[in-house]
Formats: structure tokens, sequence, C-alpha cells
């Protein structure tokens, strides 16, 4: 016997074996036709289990489970439907193309795409073809039909069918499977564990995106592939809202913006993924900088510097090497044997920071921050101008409290990690509590401490009442569980930004063996948290980039005013006032060129600036300039002096208009 327990509480028992489907025609026909998957939660050696099924699926013939039928409204139907348009992509491609060899086809944020082995390239000019195929594809809503078989049978079906790639992932990746699932689909058969949506009539609107370059694997030694991004939606008008707002986001491009207001450079010469920072972005990163640094001497952390490069050892020991050796530049082997690395985070170093001398509890919590370089190997196909690079400073900091203080302490990182998003704007954001996957060997430390760990985050988020709390587990850090902060910029992208981590493992015995002496006059051992608000300073100014489309707000804007001349008779005039902007602290400069007044008024606008002071005869006599603010349009005339104080209130207040 089979008991079903449905959202809403009730209950459906079946004596034989049935389909996620059959099940919801027993509520009623009209949610049969529109169940596209499933979702089921049962019991599992571990506790519960979660797991998505196709509306074919079998149930199991015994036992209890409860269901969710999940429609067309279900944010998880529609991922499952981008990963049956993938399969529809794939289809076409291999009835449109000879010796075409397929990879992998995942869905990822706003779409999917498909790696494919090919001769020749493709170009956009396949992309209409290879549409009007999936349009024809959809049209005959063939269903998506699981079929499962033995490993040896599934590399003899691969093997005779050509697909070299498959049956490589089948002797690697799935070796150790007794049976492999596939879904076919008319002509077309893909190994895949699922689940699908029951046929092809149920995809939307779909449209090919772009062609990029990709490794098998996402291993730059093995073959070169070609991955065909893509988006589907169940509705037209959600494909096209979201095609504007890939036009916008192009508009926005960081890469673009970046070069033509010449904030930051990656040149290859110096190497891939290593971000210059020319005059102008480093104003922004130093006012960045500075905002936090104050916020960190306020709330009590103390400043500290350490090396870039160190010994191999001291990450043996914080189990960060080997553990993350692929993203870790190779270690450098000097005459006398002694192995260095470009250190790919700070934490070791603030660790022995504290292991320096004695401890006392009266000493906690110390709080240490560094504005720390840290060095990742990232593949070449991952790197993306300054958010995703292979050298980056964070704004790290680690805390090291007594158990006692771990909660207060978490809870005042998360409320100056709100702070500054507050501070850029960034008021949609939500936070995702990642914790251990039980069944996952990749966690270190004792299962007790995790659990300490984990409830005390979730106490601390549930009692600020946090916006969107999501709990992800699988997710933590190999050390300890984390909150991360997701934030949704101008065009709703999703983001993630600060984090704030708690870890029991690095101070443990089998680490670094940290101790402090406590008030019984007896060692203990401290807590650690982890946290940085940006994230790193690259990827944070990445984003705010594209936030502001390189309009930033007075106080971070490299050149805040702009003094423009009439005519060559008032440079002098012009030139006086620049000067006393500047000695107010403002970054401004004077446009003295024999330009007319408005191309000078325009090259101010392309440039973003957020203020234009226009000056002429009657501005010169009064001792005034006239004011021209980005948003706001022309302000009028001002004295100078109210202008600065205008000026100096909007700067300390941070304002964004």
């Amino acid at each position: 016997m089979l008991k079903v327990v449905l959202p809403d509480g009730s209950e459906k028992c079946f004596d034989h074996r049935v389909r996620v489907v059959d099940v919801a025609s027993e509520i009623s026909a009209g949610l049969a036709r529109a169940t596209l998957a499933a979702k089921v939660t049962m019991a599992g050696s571990s506790g519960p289990e979660e797991k998505l099924l196709s509306a074919t699926d079998w149930l199991p013939e015994e036992g209890e489970l409860s269901l969710r039928l999940l429609t067309k409204k279900d944010p998880e139907a529609l991922a499952i439907m981008r990963h049956s348009a993938a399969h529809v992509m794939a289809r076409a491609v291999m009835r449109l193309f000879k010796d075409v060899q397929l990879a992998f086809g995942p869905t990822v944020d706003h779409g999917f795409y498909y790696d494919f082995w090919k001769e020749t390239p493709f170009v956009e000019e396949d992309f209409a073809r290879i549409e009007e195929e999936m349009k024809k594809i959809v049209k005959a809503d063939e269903p998506f039909e699981r079929v499962e078989m033995s490993h040896a049978e599934a590399i003899e079906l691969l093997t005779g069918m050509g697909q070299t790639l498959k049956v490589e992932h089948l002797n690697e990746g799935l070796a150790s499977e007794e049976t492999v699932s596939f879904y076919r689909q008319g002509e077309f058969v893909d190994l895949c564990r699922g689940p699908h949506i029951p046929s092809a009539g149920a995809i939307g609107a779909f449209k090919l995106l772009s062609v990029a370059g990709a490794y098998w694997k996402g291993d730059a030694k093995r073959q070169q592939l070609q991955r065909l991004y893509a988006t589907a939606f169940f509705d037209k008008k959600e494909l096209e809202t979201y095609l504007t707002q890939i036009e916008e986001a192009k508009k926005r491009d960081h890469r673009l913006l970046g070069k033509r207001h010449e904030l930051f450079m990656v040149d290859p010469k110096i190497g891939s993924g290593l971000v210059v920072w020319l005059p102008k972005g480093a104003i922004i990163r130093h006012e960045l900088e500075n905002f936090l640094y104050g916020e960190l001497i306020r709330r009590g952390y103390q400043p500290m510097y350490s090396p870039v490069i160190c010994r191999v050892e001291l990450f043996e020991t914080s189990g960060h090497y080997p553990y993350y050796a692929d993203s870790q530049f190779p270690p450098m082997v000097l005459d006398d044997g002694d192995r260095y690395l470009l250190r790919p985070m700070n934490c070791p170093l603030h660790v022995m920071v504290y292991q320096s001398k004695p401890r006392s509890y009266r000493e906690l919590p110390l709080r240490l921050a560094e504005f720390g370089n840290v060095h990742r190997f990232e593949q070449s196909g991952e790197l993306n101008g300054m958010t995703r690079v292979r050298g980056f400073t964070q704004d790290d900091a680690h805390i090291f409290c007594t158990e006692e203080q771990v909660e207060e302490e978490f809870k005042k990182c998360i409320e100056m990690t709100l702070m500054v998003l507050k501070t850029m704007g960034f008021n949609d954001y939500s936070v995702r509590l990642s914790f251990r996957d039980w069944t996952s060997d990749k966690y270190v430390g004792d299962a007790e401490n995790w659990k300490k760990a984990q409830a005390a985050l979730e106490r601390v988020c549930r009692a600020m009442d946090l916006p969107s709390l999501e709990i992800v587990e699988g997710e933590a850090a190999f050390y300890g569980p984390k909150a991360d902060f997701v934030v949704r910029d101008c065009l709703g992208r999703p983001w993630q930004l600060g984090t704030v981590q708690l870890d029991y493992n690095l101070p443990c015995p089998d680490r670094f063996a940290l101790e402090y002496i406590g008030a019984d006059n007896k060692p203990h051992q401290p807590v650690m948290i982890h946290r940085a608000p940006f994230g790193s300073m690259e990827r944070f100014t990445g984003i705010l980039i594209e936030h502001f489309a390189a309009a930033f707000p007075l106080w971070l804007a490299p050149e805040q005013v702009r003094v423009l001349t009439v005519s060559q008779k008032h440079d002098e005039y012009a030139a006086k006032v620049a000067a006393e902007l500047q000695a107010a602290g403002i970054r401004a400069s004077a446009d003295l060129r024999p330009e007319k007044i408005g191309a000078k008024i325009r090259d101010g606008r392309n440039d973003l600036l957020p203020y234009l002071c226009v000056v002429g005869a009657r501005e010169e006599e009064d001792g005034s300039v006239a004011v021209r603010d980005r948003k706001e349009g022309d302000l009028g005339p001002m004295p100078v002096a109210e202008f600065i104080a205008r000026l100096k209130s909007e700067i300390a207040s941070k304002r964004i208009s």
C-alpha cells in the first residue's frame, strides 16, 4: 500500500502501482493535463529526501511520501521545461548538422545550454535554422520517454550511435553505476537522469542567445567544444521581457563601460584574469575601501596586512591544499625544497596572527581585518572582466570569539553586510543559509559542531527576520555553514555578494589547535567567523558598474564636477572655481577647450558626470556657477560656496538618486 500526502494535508492511498500523473487524475482531469512534473519527499537513510520526478515516472509501490504536483506556475517546472528544451535543441542540431558529438545540456540561471563537438564552428546565422527546426519538434508534441538499461547495454548503444563523449562519460563519471537512464523523443536518444516534461508541446517560447567555447568536462586539456546558450519561457511575453532585459544588460556590460570610461583593463600581455585598475577605477576602489575601513574601525576591527605568498604547509594544515588544488596556482619549489603558494585565501594567515601570542578570554572577540590579495586559477573559459578573475582583493575579516559570543558576533556581521548593501542601493536582496549535506564526504570536522553551528546561524537569521530566508543543503564551505547575500540589481538580475561563515574546524586540534585561557584559567578553543561584505573589490565594482550603468553616485564618481566655460575669456575664473572645489575635497576639473558650450555639455553628459558647472560673464561677475545636475537637469545659478556645501552634504549622506 502506498500513502500519498498532498500539500493541503489530504491523503490518497493506492494498492496498485501508480505514476505521478495517475495521482493528479485522482484529483481532476484538468490537473492531470496541467501536471508537468512533481516534487516528492520521502524518508531516506539520513532523513527526508526530496526528488523531482517526471509526470510519467512511477511512484514506489509501498510506504508513504509527500507529493507536490508541478504546473507552469511553479519555478521548478520552468527549470524542467528548459532541460527538455535543451534536448529539443540538441535534436534539432543533430538533424541539421552531420558528425555532431553530444556532451552535456544542463539548465542555468535564466536558460540552458548544450555543449557539442562539431568540425566547423556554429555561427549566429545558424540560430534561425536551429530555432525553426525546434519549432517543428515542439509542434509535433512527441513524448519524452524514460528508458533504463544496464551499463553494458548503454555503452553498446552509444558506441553504435558514434557518441564517443557519452561513452567516455559512462566509463568515467558513471563507471560505478549498474544501470543508467536515457530519454527518447522520436529518433533522438540522450543519456540523461531527467526529469522531463511529458511532451515537447509544453515548451513555450524560446530563443538561441549566443555561442561560446567550452572544454569537455571543464578541463582545458581535453576537447574544445562549442556551447550553444538559449532560454525558454512558458509565456511569449516573459521571453520578450527577458530579451529586452538582455539588451539593457548589454548596454550595461561592465567590460564595455569599463573600457569606455577608463575604469580598468585586462591585458593578455599582463595575464588573463588579472585586473589593472586605471586611475578613475582606482578612485572608486579607494572610496569603497575608505568607506568600509571607517566602518571597521567604528565596529572594533583591527587592521592587518599579510604576504600574498607563503608556504604550502600552511594550507595543508588548514585543509585548503590539496582540497582546492584544482583552483590554485601550482606551488613554487625552491632550491632547498621549500614549497610556496600564491595564497588562494587569507584565513590561515589571520589564524597565524591569532596564534602569535597567548590569548585570554578578555581579548575576545578579536576582530582582524585585511583587504587581502588572493589568487585562484579559474578556467580561461570562465573568466569575465572583473566579475570572474584570477587575482582579486577580498574585504576579508576573521573574528575569533568564545562559543557564547558566536550569535551576537554573527548578528553584527549580518548587520554590517546589510548596511553595506543599503548604502549601495541594493534594497532587493535575499539571504541563503548554506548548510551541510549529511550524505556527502566533502566536509570536515565534528558532526556535533556542525549541528551547533547551523542551529546558531538559523536562530540568528530568523530572529532578525531577514527577507526571503532560504536554507540550501550541500552548499556549505567544507569547514562550516554560511549565510550568503543574494542581491538583485536594477535589472532584477541576482548576484551573490556578501558572505558570513561560521567555522569550528580551523581552530580545532586537528587543524591549528587555537586556544585562549578562560575565566576558569583553563585552555578553551575559540570559534572563527569569516566575513566579507563586498566579497571581492573586483567583482563588487564590476557589479556596481552594471548596476549604475557607470553613472556613479556623487561620492563614488571618479570625476564629480566639471567646470565649463562659455568662452575662453572666462578660463581664469573657471580654473579658480575648479581650484576652490578641489580645495574643498571635491574631485573637479575645468574644461578649457576652445569648443562651443553645447559640445562641452554633451561631452560631460557622455562622461556621466554628476554635476556640470557653466561659467560665463554673469557667473564671473556674481561669483557663482550655473549648475546642471545629471538627474535633475538645470538647477540655475548658485554661489560657489553654496554649491560646495550642497556637494559636501550629498557626499556625506552617500545619497543615491
